[in-house]
């Protein structure tokens, strides 16, 4: 017997609609059913490898995660990553299908319904409940013809739908109100309910408010929902999470400064450095100067490598980085920031936009040339020092050098990974998730004289989930959400 489904939409972008889902998830995990999370349609240059070998949105790994089940692409069969000139490289089923600019994509949507379907159905034959989440806002209405992550979705697969609003927007009662106002008469008979997130203050000052909207839609108030502080401890999938303002650290004695670049991705690799108090994780955005008492400088992952290193040029990052190297400091890159410290980049196969070869900062004596086949898996080794690590790979494109002699890893397999200069002092590397595995954080610590770990990732990670289920679990009824679920 297929799974019910549940869809929750969003008046906005950031509403919170993955954090929500991602804690009845676990709600509902913790009950002892089988949850699967579902997003047809995402937009995010921040990519989870999958069990099955392909990629899907961040935010779906962490809800499979909350759900303790396995990723698969079928949680998020249409991933959209925004890269430069070309427009969006687009992710069906895990795997890379083509890259396309906002309007041809929109006529390309019709014909990867059918995919997004039979994901679906894959997901709701395997559940006792698929939590499905839409993307951006349900009352774009200009977009509703061909729509496949919203409405128009929820109406081809015949999902319930709950409506998010977040109040610390400001203006909620006139974004539910008015979301009602614009959508089609059938696309709002299928909304059941809506919830307000993000409350902070006294409940009972926003009863009225609650009311007023029941009135004005004739939905059911379904929850408010307080501010979940804690959800800065969990892996971010919008870039936006990286504007959040962070806790002071008054126990911080080591510095690692991050240029913060137009096309970071995997941009939650930094996010276990941030957790340990010891580090004090400086993000450089343009404008700002690389402070000269920083003990290491991380390169992050890019999905437009030439474009964020004539960015990272524009913004005088790389003077600032050669002054750092003078000075003794440590650089390591990750995926497209490693390419980005070696010689030379060649896209002659225009991957990224015009053909053409871009000078590097020239710190690793190595060279990338850009691929239109992608490497998708998950790696275990060694790192030089000896330290294991588990994380994966995600990037088109091969590097290779002399300081490829001195590689940065080997894989369990034996094969070398990544380049270390001369000196020891410059890194590079394809893996990702190295800092999530405490053994390799460790080392990391112990090499810039910042103590031991204070944390287990992994644990802290868990104990965030489980106490958002109960957050969410407290002011919502799990049993409602059964009942209206089809």
């Amino acid at each position: 017997m297929a799974a019910r489904a549940l869809m929750f939409q969003g008046c906005a972008s950031d509403v919170g609609k993955s954090l929500i889902v991602a804690g009845l998830a676990r709600a509902f995990a913790n009950r002892g059913l089988k949850v699967r999370p579902f997003k047809p349609q995402n937009m995010s240059n921040n990519a989870a490898v999958t069990a099955d070998g392909g990629e899907i949105g961040r935010a779906q790994a962490l809800q499979a995660r909350a759900a303790r089940t396995a990723a698969t692409v079928h949680m998020n069969p249409v991933l959209l990553k925004p890269q430069s000139e070309v427009g969006a490289q687009v992710v069906v089923q895990g795997r890379v299908r083509s890259t396309a600019k906002a309007a041809a994509y929109q006529t390309m949507k019709r014909e990867l319904l059918p995919c997004v379907l039979e994901s679906f159905r894959s997901l709701r034959n395997e559940a006792d409940i698929v939590l499905v989440e839409g993307a951006g806002s349900a009352s774009e209405v200009n977009l509703r013809a061909n729509d496949i992550a919203n409405m128009g979705f929820a109406c081809a697969a015949d999902v319930p739908v709950v409506l998010i609003g977040d109040i610390e927007r400001g203006g909620v009662i006139a974004s539910l109100v008015g979301t009602k106002m614009v959508i089609a008469a059938d696309d709002a008979a299928r909304v059941r309910g809506f919830l307000i997130n993000k409350f902070r203050g006294d409940p009972a000052l926003f009863a009225p408010g609650m009311t007023a909207i029941a009135r004005a839609t004739g939905w059911e108030a379904l929850g408010l929902i307080p501010f979940f502080a804690d959800a800065r401890l969990l892996p971010p999938e919008d870039a936006l999470a990286l504007e959040q303002a962070r806790p002071a650290k008054p126990r911080a004695d080591t510095r690692i400064a991050v240029p913060i670049l137009p096309h970071i991705a995997n941009f939650d690799d930094l996010d276990p450095l941030d957790a340990e108090p010891s580090v004090d994780l400086v993000r450089l955005r343009p404008g700002a100067a690389l402070p000269g008492d920083i003990d290491l400088v991380i390169l992050p992952g890019s999905k437009a490598t030439i474009a964020d290193l004539a960015a990272l040029r524009g913004a005088g990052f790389d003077v600032d980085i050669a002054a750092h190297r003078r000075r003794g400091g440590r650089v390591l890159g990750l995926c497209g920031g490693y390419q980005m410290l070696g010689r030379a980049i060649d896209d002659g196969a225009g991957i990224e936009g015009t053909p053409g070869k871009a000078a590097g900062l020239g710190l690793l004596d190595v060279e990338t040339v850009l691929t239109a086949e992608k490497t998708l898996e998950p790696v275990r080794g060694e790192t030089s020092d000896r330290a294991a690590f588990a994380g994966y790979e995600m990037h088109m494109g091969a590097t290779t050098g002399a300081d490829c002699l001195r590689p940065f890893a080997h894989r369990a397999d034996g094969s070398p990974e990544g380049a270390v200069s001369a000196d020891g002092f410059v890194m590079g590397t394809y893996i990702h998730g190295l800092f999530a595995d405490d053994r390799q954080r460790a080392a990391w610590l112990t090499r810039l004289a910042a103590g031991p770990c204070a944390v287990s990732y992994d644990g802290l990670v868990e104990e965030t989930l489980d106490r958002l289920a109960a957050h969410i679990a407290s002011h919502v009824d799990l049993d409602r959400f059964m009942a209206l679920a089809r």
